[in-house]
């Protein structure tokens, strides 16, 4: 074989639980990802076991991601939305019965929801995180964590802070999944220098950075962007490919806007009278999104839409496989000519890419590992995979820099979002203050502890970026302010010595904010 592919999925979403409301719009944002993307890539998966077909792809999960697939909350309220979808398909289908266009994906969508709830009622007993860590240990899936709430390390004032996040994320996920994390997702893929020391010191071997990464490092890389460099620090960086990516990720120039494929933007949330859709959507009747969209893309314009056609779509598919697939080996064969080292092509995505944003996507991945053994040219493997085989790697820092618009740090600090940064700061300087005084003391280790999660979870990089896209501008905001007045009030009692009223008070927001047990204060110092 002339090299490797290497395709990575990063799973995360921003720590979301309301107990106190028995129905919660940001909630839907797990939901989804686990109807749309989880459960159909855990699908996938299993079929390729069960076909004996090789390859093997790399999944990151994040702690707020596993910490709420592992809620019993929040498994009971997804267990009772996939209930609400089923009835609603239940109604659309006896509403389109007859139609010779609607009434086919009608009864898709019917037979598509009663066979994800099977598997994961039955097949998964609702543990997803389980089901992965099965996989890892079959050798389909490389399974690592991502820094610890997806905060934009470059951003953070101490090196405290970023240290906090790294090993609290290493030690969590190594609790949870029973060995440790050979890589860490960085949170945006957003790098500067220090972090390699810091992963290194976590045992971290490897994480992944934008192309500009390794083409701006300290040295120029000998094989530019299909082989990683190895920092300073010992820690692997691998770039992403910008070919392969897009021809994934944009709806514009790749696979996802062919006009076969099922159209995002049409919902029967939004199309269908509101007292049909009532019961499945906000009780305060607000629509809501519910998976069940009937038509194809149709057109780049907005003429009118055409049914969507399962079939034609995976057509679509396939030759969407078979292309990629024989660029990614046109592409190896043409760099193993010209480098030194065996070449390995770096793709990183958005899980959520495969199947919320692009419904066929799961599909799509499917039919890319059945075409690379087919293909046999270059084989599908993880970074532990690549690494064991080829050792020795060129020395050299990677630059500054994200995966985000333009690929530095623009997205995250903005004229919209810069006053998240200097109370960030702040909180920062408290945490480390209240580490200094009382980290050796066993009766304050509760507050202590809640401290700097209410300091991780004010960090998550989801808020700066919500704050920027303009979407749930008003929760993002809110979810900030949130965690930055709990510990102000915390570190206000630690700084009184109130120890009974730190504790009472960390306890009731820890209950609120159930995750990342694994936390030790001293790694703040």
């Amino acid at each position: 074989m002339n090299g490797s592919l290497q395709i990575v999925l990063h799973a995360h979403l921003p720590f979301v639980r309301h107990p106190e409301n028995p129905y919660h719009l940001e909630e839907n944002w797990l939901f989804e990802a686990i109807l749309e993307t989880y459960l159909p890539l855990v699908e996938v998966l299993q079929g390729l076991d069960r076909d004996g077909v090789p390859g093997r792809i790399t999944l990151s999960l994040s702690q707020p991601l596993i910490g709420m697939l592992d809620d019993a909350l929040l498994r009971d309220r997804f267990e009772g939305h996939l209930a609400r979808l089923i009835q609603l398909a239940t109604q659309e289908v006896t509403r389109t019965d007859g139609e010779a266009d609607f009434g086919p994906v009608a009864r898709f969508y019917l037979t598509r929801l009663i066979r994800l709830r099977d598997l994961y009622l039955n097949g998964l007993q609702r543990d997803l995180v389980g089901c992965f860590i099965r996989l890892h240990l079959s050798r389909r899936i490389e399974l690592i964590t991502c820094v610890g709430t997806h905060g934009f390390l470059p951003l953070m004032l101490r090196e405290g802070s970023r240290r906090g996040q790294i090993r609290t994320a290493a030690r969590s996920f190594e609790a949870r999944c029973g060995f440790a994390s050979a890589g860490m997702w960085m949170g945006e893929c957003a790098y500067t220098a220090g972090v390699d020391g810091l992963l290194a010191e976590a045992g971290v071997r490897f994480s992944f950075v934008d192309s500009h990464a390794i083409e701006c490092a300290s040295d120029r890389p000998l094989s530019g962007l299909v082989a990683p460099l190895l920092s300073p620090g010992g820690v692997a960086f691998f770039g992403r490919d910008p070919e392969s990516s897009s021809q994934v990720w944009s709806s514009h120039e790749g696979y996802p806007g062919d006009l076969r494929y099922r159209e995002y933007y049409r919902d029967v949330g939004f199309d269908r009278p509101l007292e049909e859709v009532a019961p499945f959507i906000h009780p305060d009747g607000i629509r809501v999104n519910t998976g069940l969209k009937y038509y194809r893309i149709t057109s780049r314009t907005e003429a009118d839409k055409e049914a969507y056609d399962p079939q034609a779509a995976m057509v679509a598919v396939a030759e969407h496989a078979c292309h990629f697939v024989a660029a990614r080996a046109t592409q190896i064969a043409w760099a193993a000519q010209r480098s030194a080292v065996r070449p390995v092509v770096t793709t990183p995505y958005d899980a959520e890419l495969f199947g919320h944003w692009w419904f066929e996507g799961p599909l799509f991945l499917d039919a890319v590992l059945r075409e690379i053994a087919r293909n046999g040219s270059f084989s599908a493997v993880t970074p532990s995979d690549y690494l064991a085989d080829n050792p020795v790697q060129q020395v050299a820092e990677p630059a500054d820099s994200s995966w985000g618009e333009a690929g530095y740090f623009s997205v995250w600090l903005n004229e919209g979002n810069a006053w998240i940064y200097p109370a960030l700061h702040a909180a920062e300087e408290r945490v480390a203050a209240a580490v200094a005084t009382y980290a050796e003391s066993a009766a304050w280790q509760p507050a202590l502890a809640q401290l700097c999660r209410e300091l991780m979870l004010a960090q998550a990089s989801d808020w700066a970026f919500i704050i920027k896209m303009q979407t749930t501008v008003g929760y993002a905001v809110a979810r900030t302010k949130e965690h930055l007045a709990a510990l102000e009030a915390l570190a206000d009692r630690m700084e009184a010595g109130d120890l009974a009223g730190a504790v009472a008070l960390a306890g009731e927001r820890a209950a609120r904010t159930p995750l990342l047990a694994q936390l030790v204060p001293a790694d703040w110092r």
